[in-house]
């Protein structure tokens, strides 16, 4: 069977069903998709193909084990990561189907094709597309730094990272591919847990969808945050990447040049915007979808919440991250703060975290700290208590 890919441009509630009717097609099939914009969006494309006899058939999804099947015994959800990571890997999945042949990808020869858009100006500074750039960097990662994950994953200095979000964001790659080539190992064992992570937030958000832009514990909506002007500034600064917090201004400079942060870095970030500056998170969720290439909308903003101390992290909100210990812990060289602050270069690794404390104080270009770090933990503790009497 010979099989063809035709593009079309537009709104898929129009698209789909006039091109199933030009085709002749009784069936559409499609990847289930389980976030609440593509199941609403889905709903109504289903709801059109039926008025003109046509059924829609939902077949497979991006995850390994869709979304609503891991529960517990008693048939409710889990609510935290390591009980549902059990349940995720008895549950299992089946090993990836072979790549299809016989693929036109040049369209259908008596079928209308737009054709695929051109790229954007900034396609040069993302990740390069295709499969076949996916497997490149799947090699290149498993080669090296699969090895050292476990201890190195959390080191943004090091290329300790797969940095496949993007492939498995918009389905370059399944995770079932990625799954196939785990063997048991401890290095191996943290990326499948890593893996897990994605589908642990696809199910929350599956069972939850308002919680893709409300707090998960409701009792955190009482938590007083700032929205006024002052908080406006600060955000501004947060976004452009003028904290004067090295680590945080070197994860969103990142970002902006990417697409693309490191994880630790990304907690790192969220941490500092909503426990040092007292923004709701919504706002750092909604700048990173802006942003990041591999945005999705059920780990970035679950994962938002998980820092946020409103979600499904286990411990507390207490923990608050002080941003110069952990560069020093994790970039403690200053190599990943100097690759994207170059106001930076000169200064000695002892101060590349805290400039502002430099004999030579802040390096031209630079700005100092917005806000102190130890005043501000203790106001985020103190709205805690507000919350929780704690």
């Amino acid at each position: 069977m010979n099989r063809a890919i035709v593009v079309r441009h537009g709104d898929p509630l129009d698209i789909v069903p006039r091109f199933a009717k030009e085709v002749g097609a009784d069936t559409v099939f499609v990847s289930e998709d389980f976030g609440p914009y593509g199941a609403k969006r889905d709903n109504e494309v289903a709801t059109r193909l039926a008025a003109q006899g046509v059924r829609l058939e939902r077949v497979g999804s991006p995850y390994a084990v869709n979304p609503g099947v891991v529960r517990k015994n008693d048939g409710t959800p889990f609510a935290v990561f390591t009980p549902f990571s059990r349940g995720w890997m008895s549950v299992g999945w089946q090993r990836p189907l072979p790549a299809p042949t016989n693929m036109n990808l040049r369209g259908a020869p008596d079928v209308k094709c737009d054709g695929i858009p051109p790229e954007p100006e900034c396609a040069a500074t993302l990740p390069a597309g295709g499969e076949e750039a996916a497997w490149a960097r799947w090699e290149h990662f498993a080669s090296d730094a699969l090895s050292r994950y476990k201890d190195e994953r959390n080191n943004p200095d090091r290329d300790g990272c797969s940095m496949l979000s993007p492939y498995l964001r918009f389905g370059v790659l399944h995770p079932r591919q990625l799954l196939a080539e785990l063997r048991p190992d401890k290095n191996h064992d943290h990326y499948r847990s890593e893996l897990g992570w994605r589908e642990f937030y696809a199910d929350v958000l599956h069972h939850q969808p308002r919680t893709a832009w409300e707090n998960l514990q409701v009792k955190m909506k009482h938590l007083p945050v700032d929205t006024d002007e002052r908080a406006k500034q600060r955000f501004a600064a947060w976004c452009a990447g003028m904290t004067g917090y090295p680590i945080v201004d070197a994860g969103m400079r990142q970002m902006l040049a990417t697409g693309w942060m490191h994880n630790r870095v990304r907690m790192i970030v969220a941490s500092f915007l909503v426990k040092d500056l007292h923004l709701p998170w919504q706002w750092g969720a909604k700048f990173f979808m802006k942003h990041l290439v591999d945005g999705d909308i059920a780990s970035n903003n679950h994962g938002w919440q998980w820092t946020a101390g409103t979600g499904t992290d286990a411990a507390p909100y207490f923990r608050v991250f002080n941003p110069a210990l952990q560069a020093e812990k994790f970039d403690p060289n200053g190599v990943y703060v100097r690759t994207w602050l170059p106001e930076l270069a000169s200064v000695a690794d002892k101060f590349v975290h805290t400039p502002s404390e430099s004999p030579t104080g802040v390096p031209h270009g630079y700005v100092a700290p917005i806000v102190d770090h130890g005043e501000e933990r203790d106001e985020a503790l103190r709205r805690y208590k507000v919350v929780t009497g704690k």
